[in-house]
C-alpha cells in the first residue's frame, strides 16, 4: 500500500483532506472524554459524518461529467451512484435520534461501499495515483471515529 506522503498527492489537497478529518476525531475523542455530554459530542460526529459522506459522492458525479472514457451506460450508472451516499447519510440521520450504532452501521457501510465504488471506476477511467491512497487513508480515520463514537454512546 502507498503511503499517502509519498503518493505524490499535491499539498494543497493532502492539507484539506487531513484537515476534514479533525471534526471526526475531536468528536470522537470527545464523545469519550465528555461522558455527560456525550449524545451531542455523538450526534454530531454522525452529522458531519452524513454531510461528508454526501460529499463523497458527489465526486462520482464529477468524474461522470468529465471522464470520457466512460461509455454512455457507464456514465448514467456513476452519476445514479453519486446520489446514493447522500441518500444513505440522509437515511442515516433519520434514524440517529433513535439508534446511534444504526446511523454508525449505516455510515460506515457507505463510506466502505464508495471506496470500492472508487476503485471500481479507477479500473475504468483514468485518475491520479494519489486519489486512491488519500480516500483509502480518510476512509479509515473516517470510519474508525464514527465506530468509537458509536461505542461511547453505549457508555
Amino acid at each position: 500500500m502507498t503511503s499517502i506522503f509519498r503518493s505524490g498527492i499535491p499539498l494543497f489537497a493532502l492539507l484539506l483532506g487531513l484537515g476534514g478529518l479533525v471534526p471526526f476525531v475531536v468528536l470522537a475523542a470527545a464523545s469519550f472524554a465528555d461522558p455527560a455530554r456525550a449524545a451531542i459530542w455523538v450526534a454530531s460526529v454522525m452529522s458531519y459524518g452524513a454531510i461528508i459522506l454526501s460529499f463523497v459522492g458527489a465526486l462520482h458525479w464529477a468524474f461522470a461529467m468529465t471522464a470520457s472514457e466512460l461509455t454512455d451506460s457507464r456514465r448514467r450508472a456513476t452519476y445514479a451512484w453519486s446520489v446514493v451516499p447522500a441518500l444513505i447519510g440522509w437515511a442515516a440521520i433519520l434514524v440517529l435520534p433513535f439508534w446511534a450504532s444504526v446511523t454508525a452501521i449505516m455510515l460506515v457501510a457507505g463510506f466502505w461501499l464508495h471506496y470500492l465504488q472508487d476503485r471500481r471506476l479507477a479500473r475504468l477511467i483514468e485518475i491520479p495515483g494519489w486519489y486512491l491512497p488519500l480516500r483509502l487513508t480518510l476512509t479509515t480515520v473516517a470510519t474508525l471515529s464514527l465506530i468509537v463514537s458509536a461505542l461511547a454512546a453505549f457508555r
